[in-house]
C-alpha cells in the first residue's frame, strides 16, 4: 500500500497523482509541532482580546467588523456555507482528491494557525475515500480558490454531497457508514481551509504530469512523420544547435537523432536529391524545444506552489515578537504566477499543435508525399485519412481559443477590497483542456503517419517500430474505410497517460529527458 507523507515541504506532483487515484496520506510526524505552535499563537490572541483580521473579524470588505468570541465558531460555519456557491460541471474525483492533498500539505507547512484535528479530517476523508462534490466554476484565483474549496470544507463539517460509485450522496449519510464525524471548527479554521491556491494546483499538477509524457511522445511522433515523408535529419546536426544553444532546442535535436538511429528508411534516402524539407520538419528542434522550455518553467513553478503557504493571514511563531507581529496579512493566496504560467504553457501547446497539424498536411497531400491521396487504399471510392486531418484541424481551432490568455482579465470584487484578481483557476483549467486536446491532435498525426509508413517496405528505428507495434494493437492498418473515432481516443489516452512511453522506454531504453 502506497502512503504519501505530507510535510509541507517535499510533496511532488508525482505524489499528488498517486493520491489522486487512491494512495493513502499521513501527516509527517515532524510537522505536528509546527502546526500546533502556529495554533497556539491564534489561541493566545483570542485570550488577549486583541482584534486581528481573519481571527475575530469579518472577511473581505467586512474586515472592520469585529466578531465576539461567542460567535467565532458560527462565523466559520457562515463563511463556508456562504462561499460554497460554485457552479458548473463537477470536478472529477481524482481532481478533487488532488486538490484536497495540496490543501492539506499547505496547511501542514505550519503557517496557518489551523487546528490539527481539522487537517486530520482532510486526511481521514482521503484515506476513507470520502470525496466531496465540488463544482468547478467559482474561483477568481484570489483570495485563492474560495468557492471550490468551500465545497470541500462544507463536506468536512458534514454538509454537502460526496462521491459514491453510482450517485452523489449527502455527506452525513456516508460519514455514518464510515464511522466518521463532522469536524468542529474554531476561530480561523474555516478561513484556512478555503483561502489557498489548491484548485489551481490540482489542475496544473495534472497537466504537468501529462506533459512530462506527452512532450517526449510528441518528439517520437514527429520521428514517425519524418520517416513517413522520408525527410532528412541533417537539421538535427549537433553543430547547428551549438551555435544557437537554447537548452530545449539542443535537447530535442539530440532526442530526435537518438530516436531515429538505425532507421533503414533514413539510411536509404540519406543521399537523395531533395535539398531541404518544409519548416514543419526542419524546424522541429526550434519549435518543440521552445515548448519544452516553457514546460520546464511550469514544472518549477508548480513544484514551489504545492509546497507553499497560501493562506491569509499567515502565522510566524516567534516569542521575541508581540502576538500581533506574529500574524501577517499579505497576498500569498494570489494566483498570478500560476495564471501567467498556465497561460504561457497553453499558448506553447497550441504552437506544438500547429506544427503537428502542418506535418499531417504534408503526409496526406499526394502532390508532396508521393503517396495515395489521404492514404486511402482505393482513392476516390474511399476517403482514407481525409477526415482524421479534419479532426486534427478542428482540435487546433479549439486549442486556438484556449491559447487566448485567461489571466489577462481581472474584475473588482468584495466592495473594492479585492480589486485585482488573477483568474488563475480559469487559466489552470484551460491548460488542462489544452493538454487533453493536444494529446488527441498528436494521436491524429501518429495514426496518419503510421499508415503512411505502411507504404514503405523498409524498417524505421527501434523506437518507431516499438510505438507502431503498440498502436497496431488498437488501431490496425486500413483495409478500407472505417470509423476511426474510438481509435483516436484510445491512442490519445495512451499518449496522455504515459503508458506507451513507459512501455517504449522499457523495451528500447529511456528516451532522453
Amino acid at each position: 500500500m502506497t502512503i504519501i507523507y505530507l510535510d509541507g515541504e517535499t510533496l511532488s506532483t508525482n505524489e499528488i497523482s498517486l493520491v489522486a487515484v487512491g494512495a493513502k496520506v499521513e501527516i509527517a510526524s515532524n510537522s505536528i509541532i509546527k502546526i500546533n505552535s502556529a495554533r497556539d499563537v491564534i489561541d493566545r490572541i483570542l485570550e488577549s482580546g486583541q482584534t486581528v483580521y481573519g481571527i475575530n473579524t469579518g472577511f473581505g470588505s467586512l474586515v472592520s467588523e469585529s466578531i465576539s468570541e461567542s460567535d467565532l465558531s458560527q462565523l466559520q460555519l457562515n463563511l463556508i456555507r456562504s462561499h460554497a456557491c460554485a457552479v458548473g460541471q463537477k470536478m472529477s474525483k481524482p481532481e478533487t482528491r488532488a486538490m484536497m492533498c495540496v490543501r492539506a500539505n499547505s496547511l501542514i507547512k505550519g503557517n496557518s494557525g489551523i487546528h490539527l484535528n481539522v487537517i486530520k479530517q482532510i486526511i481521514d476523508y482521503l484515506n476513507h475515500d470520502v470525496i466531496p462534490i465540488v463544482p468547478r466554476i467559482g474561483s477568481l484565483g484570489a483570495s485563492g480558490d474560495l468557492a471550490p474549496l468551500s465545497h470541500m470544507a462544507l463536506s468536512l463539517i458534514g454538509e454537502g454531497d460526496v462521491w459514491t460509485e453510482n450517485e452523489d450522496v449527502p455527506t452525513d449519510t456516508i460519514l455514518k457508514e464510515k464511522g466518521l464525524i463532522p469536524v468542529k471548527l474554531g476561530a480561523k479554521d474555516g478561513l484556512s481551509l478555503i483561502n489557498g491556491t489548491s484548485q489551481m494546483c490540482a489542475f496544473i499538477a495534472e497537466s504537468q504530469i501529462a506533459l512530462s509524457n506527452i512532450l517526449p511522445m510528441a518528439d517520437l511522433i514527429s520521428c514517425v512523420t519524418i520517416d513517413a515523408r522520408e525527410c532528412s535529419i541533417k537539421p538535427m546536426d549537433k553543430r547547428v544547435h551549438e551555435v544557437r544553444p537554447h537548452s530545449g532546442q539542443k535537447l530535442v535535436a539530440k532526442r530526435i537523432t537518438e530516436l531515429l538511429k538505425g532507421s533503414e528508411i533514413l539510411q536509404y534516402h540519406s543521399n537523395c536529391s531533395k535539398v531541404q524539407d518544409a519548416y514543419s520538419f526542419r524546424c522541429i528542434p526550434q519549435v518543440h524545444g521552445a515548448v519544452y522550455e516553457k514546460y520546464k518553467i511550469l514544472e518549477k513553478t508548480i513544484q514551489i506552489e504545492i509546497n507553499s503557504a497560501t493562506d491569509n493571514p499567515l502565522v510566524f511563531p516567534d516569542s521575541s515578537l508581540s502576538l500581533k507581529e506574529q500574524v501577517v496579512s499579505q497576498g500569498n493566496f494570489h494566483g498570478e504566477i500560476l495564471g501567467l504560467t498556465a497561460d504561457n504553457m497553453s499558448h506553447a501547446l497550441f504552437e506544438l499543435g500547429c506544427i503537428s497539424e502542418r506535418r499531417i498536411d504534408q503526409v496526406v497531400d499526394p502532390v508532396r508525399s508521393d503517396l495515395p491521396a489521404y492514404l486511402a487504399t482505393n482513392s476516390g471510392l474511399e476517403s482514407g485519412m481525409m477526415i482524421v486531418h479534419y479532426t486534427a484541424a478542428a482540435l487546433l481551432a479549439e486549442m486556438h481559443g484556449h491559447a487566448m490568455p485567461k489571466s489577462a482579465f481581472s474584475t473588482t470584487t468584495s466592495g473594492g477590497q479585492e480589486d485585482y484578481v488573477s483568474m488563475g483557476s480559469t487559466a489552470a483549467w484551460n491548460l488542462l483542456e489544452t493538454t487533453k486536446k493536444l494529446s488527441k491532435l498528436l494521436a491524429c498525426e501518429l495514426i496518419i503517419s503510421l499508415e503512411a509508413l505502411e507504404y514503405n517496405d523498409l524498417k524505421s528505428s527501434k523506437y518507431v517500430e516499438s510505438l507502431k507495434k503498440l498502436v497496431r494493437k488498437v488501431c490496425p492498418r486500413l483495409s478500407g474505410d472505417r470509423s476511426l473515432s474510438k481509435e483516436i481516443e484510445i491512442v490519445a489516452k495512451g499518449i496522455f497517460e504515459g503508458r506507451w512511453l513507459a512501455r517504449i522506454n522499457a523495451e528500447c531504453g529511456d528516451i532522453i529527458r
